[in-house]
């Protein structure tokens, strides 16, 4: 009998925990906005955009700022750690020089901690927990929007033989603080979904592994159970969005070896999602996820998670296409294909690294049913057709409106001539190709790394054009079609 009481009030007391919990984690998606720093708006964010914000925490009671290392190029990189507990949680940010979005919500969790609501929720974390935030490691990358360091090396493949200055920062700190929990943030590509789905994956975790066997140790195992808890609460705002990274051992990376070191090691991997250009809704998933881990670690519910839970979080795939085109018919030397089309819009970075623009590419063709899209067109009865010509050379590129150029669009003009130096233009502001006076459109083909222009022909009239990988669908009307520009930031291509 005192057995079954036992057990019940546990129960109780696990249900009564678990709803302050979610509790507390629905609030902090609902009032985002009220701590998002809005200083960091775009993903190309430099070291020079930090430094005002580390100026401001330095000035903060509350918050503790040094100083902890230089990058290759001289770039500081700052350690901002805050809270009186026993337990030392360590984040660290943009070990990949392109991989911004945890960075941004550094700053977003800073102004959470620091703002005059949640207090008794704060306390509950800064009473039990010291944070250590470490943003962007990589600076120099970050300078020009690249993954690897100016050495050109990955740093989180530089845990063993700690070439870089920024990867000697890294175990520098680890080590001083003998971290009981490090959340290694990252992006990943916006092509992975959840396996066997159409679903991105708009946030990945990994407790990665410390042997070859992947063992589970109870520092492991806390890593976890952690991500359990995360994952149960991103499955409220991006269900069926998450994914979990293959746990292969790589002894090189720094993951594997803070695990190994005895940090109970999250990944966290920020991926694609749909209409998320700039990745500001995913930024909000990773202040609402870390902060409802920093929340459980404190609490220390995570405990009682079943750990095989775990396994029950789809893995990681890489299925996913920009644009799918389905069960298009293709024309070729006399005979007619029915073909899927995939294609990824690939982004190149401006001169000052502080914008990009779109040169897209088939990626894969034929049977691609077991692959998906952000957006799916079922091509059933289409016949892909080539883009024309414009009969006339254009002197500049404003002597025809974009009304114009969208009206030729509707007659099967993708390429206009022009008269114009071209040198100066590295891509054009919508859905047309310019091409010099000398230029020769070659023989056109459907084939693997081809820009993706055609268009799509049914009952002898064209009713679709797709244009460096943008489907246009020319039944709207003009302001639907400016509209869709407008959102969808495209642009095509300049062919010289």
């Amino acid at each position: 009998m005192r057995k079954t009481i036992a057990l019940l009030c546990l129960s109780l007391c696990l249900n009564l925990s678990w709803g302050q919990n979610e509790a507390f984690t629905s609030s902090l998606y609902d009032t985002y906005e009220e701590f998002k720093e809005p200083s960091l708006e775009k993903r190309r964010i430099k070291h020079a955009d930090l430094q005002p914000l580390i100026t401001k925490w330095k000035a903060a009671p509350t918050v503790e700022v040094s100083q902890v290392g230089t990058s290759i190029e001289g770039r500081s990189l700052h350690l901002l750690s805050m809270g009186t507990g026993d337990t030392d949680v360590f984040l660290w940010s943009q070990m990949h020089g392109n991989e911004p979005t945890a960075t941004q919500a550094i700053f977003d969790i800073l102004n959470f901690f620091a703002g005059s609501t949640y207090t008794e929720e704060k306390q509950e974390i800064l009473s039990r927990l010291k944070v250590h935030f470490l943003p962007m490691l990589n600076p120099d990358g970050a300078e020009v929007f690249q993954r690897r360091n100016t050495l050109g090396i990955d740093i989180n493949r530089d845990a063993l033989r700690l070439q870089s200055p920024e990867g000697r920062t890294l175990k520098k700190v680890r080590d001083s603080l003998e971290a009981d929990f490090g959340f290694n943030l990252h992006d990943q590509s916006t092509y992975y979904n959840a396996e066997r789905t159409e679903k991105p994956a708009t946030i990945s975790y990994l407790a990665p592994p410390f042997n070859y066997e992947r063992d589970i140790d109870e520092s492991r195992g806390a890593a976890m159970q952690v991500i359990v808890y995360m994952n149960s609460i991103i499955q409220k705002y991006a269900p069926g969005q998450v994914g979990r990274y293959s746990d292969d051992f790589e002894p090189r990376a720094f993951g594997d070896n803070i695990q190994k070191w005895g940090t109970s090691t999250i990944l966290i991997e920020s991926g694609g999602y749909p209409a998320d250009l700039e990745k500001q809704e995913i930024r909000k998933l990773n202040y609402v996820s870390i902060l409802s881990a920093l929340y459980t670690i404190a609490k220390g519910s995570y405990k009682d998670i079943p750990l095989e839970d775990y396994e029950k979080i789809p893995e990681n795939d890489r299925k996913l296409f920009d644009l799918k085109i389905e069960n298009v018919t293709y024309p070729l030397l006399g005979q007619e294909y029915i073909m899927d089309v995939g294609i990824h819009r690939l982004e190149v970075d401006l001169v000052d690294h502080n914008d990009f623009w779109y040169s897209s590419r088939i990626i894969d063709q034929g049977d691609l049913s077991t692959y998906y899209g952000y957006e799916t067109f079922d091509g059933t009865g289409y016949i892909i057709i080539p883009g024309k010509v414009y009969p006339e050379v254009l002197s500049k590129i404003k002597d025809m409106s974009g009304t114009e150029y969208i009206e030729n669009l509707k007659k099967g003009y993708v390429y206009f001539r022009i008269s114009e130096d071209l040198m100066h233009i590295p891509f054009t502001p919508g859905p047309f190709h310019l091409i010099s006076e000398n230029y020769e459109i070659p023989e056109f083909r459907l084939e693997v790394g081809r820009n993706p222009t055609f268009l799509l022909e049914k009952d002898g009239n064209i009713q679709y054009a797709v244009v460096n990988g943008f489907l246009i669908d020319l039944n709207q009307s003009e302001d639907q079609i400016e509209s869709l520009l407008e959102s969808n930031k495209i642009n095509a291509m300049i062919y010289r």
